[in-house]
């Protein structure tokens, strides 16, 4: 099963330390769990690190109102144009990150995985840091925090691409929605630290928020230098598209047989040998478009959920009360609890249906009643606040975990593919990135629509889960085309097997 000890150059450093230790090495499985747990340890450093504006913003612009007797913010974000200068922060830094992304699937599929992971985590670690300084500097300059942001999404433009195409790397189709619904709770997991790490130190000023989840993902980008193998070429064993069924766990399979590219595919040597397809090319397989689309709107919901949420709680009243600045970063975790079950759900159901089209796009047309009712009877207690909270976010999250993960990685390693190229990454940055421009829009719109009320922003949000559904309807119709063929082929066969039994008897 091992490969010679000249095709594994891409070994990690501290996988060899291990293994001198030892004295012996492990097995696959072992080295699969290994990646899943250092990939979702990656990807939470990603997302712990985009919290914190979140959770400042009503220290930067506190509601004169509301919030008389805390600080009086900081400039430039405490005057009447405050909220819009916040949304402006968040769309830089999101759309830097949708054009990285383009980018960063490109070379991903080029380059060594490992390295390129550990440059983004360490360069987004860098700037969440320096915007963070911004308070220990007194700086009061628009344009430090809108370059800080910039520059930070840049390098978060790394992460998503490259941890499904590992995952992709690792790991087959079979049961790949359920995998990766349970592994994508990374992304609730990073939202609710980083909202917890956040809140937690921002009585000591709102400049920690930023400093400790920057901390974080530095430690996280050495973690991942040292230990991931993005390839299992890289620690001596055979690419999983040669890998027989009977050395996987049940629920861990390789890619199946017909999925396996030709030629001298079997020879790439892992980190030290890739080749990837263009972003044209990419964009031509079934389904990226349409997918990349939906995407767009759905992501433009849970990213206004992920950026405003906080601060909304703070400008509601609920039960009569408004919630301080540390609570509402607190309470928010809920929308991100329900994500997690969420992602798990899509994921599990896509699989038993065998029908992604068709799963993502209810959950987004069962999101539109759930925000609806969060916005109109999430004031009455803080329990139904948080009850509906935790609904939507099951329901936004949801195809927005699917369609990340499983279409993607699914798109990824299309039969339409020829030769040994791979699009795992590729396919991935064009759908999270197109995705990450919605992701960018709603925070922005946000930012002036809620200065003429939160009602418009609702609809906003209603109108946006709409439009996802509707973007997959002809991959839905397909769908239910092909399950209907089916169940009638199937009658088909048992109604002629009646009368050959009749004649056998």
């Amino acid at each position: 099963m091992s490969l010679p000890s000249e095709a594994m150059r891409g070994t990690p450093p501290g996988i060899l330390l291990l293994r001198a230790l030892r004295g012996k090495d492990w097995n696959l499985r072992t080295y699969r769990y290994m990646v899943l747990l250092i990939t979702f340890m990656a990807y939470a450093c990603y997302h712990a690190t985009r919290k914190p504006t979140g959770i400042v913003k009503s220290v930067l612009c506190p509601d004169p109102h509301k919030h008389a007797t805390e600080a009086q913010g900081w400039s430039p974000f405490n005057g009447p144009e405050g909220p819009s200068r916040l949304g402006e922060i968040d769309v830089a830094f999101l759309a830097c990150y949708s054009l990285g992304m383009y980018v960063a699937g490109h070379l991903g599929d080029t380059l060594d995985l490992r390295l390129f992971l550990t440059t983004g985590m360490m360069g987004s670690g860098i700037f969440v840091a320096l915007f963070g300084m911004g308070f220990f500097w007194n700086v009061h300059e628009f344009w430090f925090y809108l370059s800080m942001q910039m520059v930070a999404g840049l390098f978060q433009a790394t992460g998503w691409p490259s941890v499904v195409a590992v995952i992709g790397n690792w790991f087959g189709k079979r049961k790949r929605g359920l995998i990766m619904g349970i592994w994508n709770a990374h992304t609730s997991v990073g939202n609710i630290s980083g909202s917890l790490l956040a809140a937690s130190v921002l009585d000591h000023g709102w400049g920690w928020s930023f400093m400790v989840p920057g901390a974080l993902i530095v430690f996280g980008g050495i973690v991942v230098y040292l230990f991931l193998a993005a390839y299992p070429e890289d620690v001596g064993f055979a690419t999983i598209h040669s890998v027989g069924s009977d050395v996987m766990p049940e629920s861990l399979v390789p890619v199946d047989d017909e999925e396996a590219p030709e030629g001298k595919c079997a020879q790439r040597q892992g980190s030290m040998c890739r080749r990837s397809i263009g972003l044209a090319e990419a964009c031509m397989i079934p389904g990226v478009i349409p997918f990349a689309l939906c995407l767009f709107f759905a992501k433009l919901v849970a990213y206004t959920f992920l950026y405003w949420l906080p601060f909304y709680l703070t400008q509601t009243e609920i039960g009569g009360e408004y919630l301080s600045v540390k609570a509402a970063g607190n309470i928010s975790t809920m929308f991100d609890l329900g994500g997690i079950f969420g992602g798990i759900l899509a994921g599990y159901l896509s699989d038993k249906l065998d029908a992604r089209a068709i799963t993502a796009a209810s959950f987004m047309y069962a999101a539109i009643p759930s925000m609806l009712l969060y916005r109109c009877y999430g004031s009455v207690s803080m329990t139904i606040n948080i009850a509906l909270m935790a609904l939507t976010g099951l329901l936004v999250n949801g195809p927005y975990a699917l369609i990340t993960t499983a279409v993607s990685a699914d798109l990824g390693t299309h039969s339409s593919l020829r030769g040994d190229s791979r699009a795992l990454a590729t396919v991935t940055a064009i759908i999270d990135g197109t995705g990450s421009v919605g992701a960018a829009l709603g925070p922005l719109l946000t930012g002036f629509i809620s200065t003429r009320g939160w009602n418009e922003v609702f609809l906003m949000l209603t109108i946006g889960a709409f439009i996802a559904g509707i973007l997959l309807t002809r991959l839905v119709i397909a769908e239910i085309a092909e399950k209907s063929g089916q169940n009638l082929y199937r009658e088909q066969q048992n109604s002629g097997a009646q009368p050959l039994l009749q004649e056998q008897r």
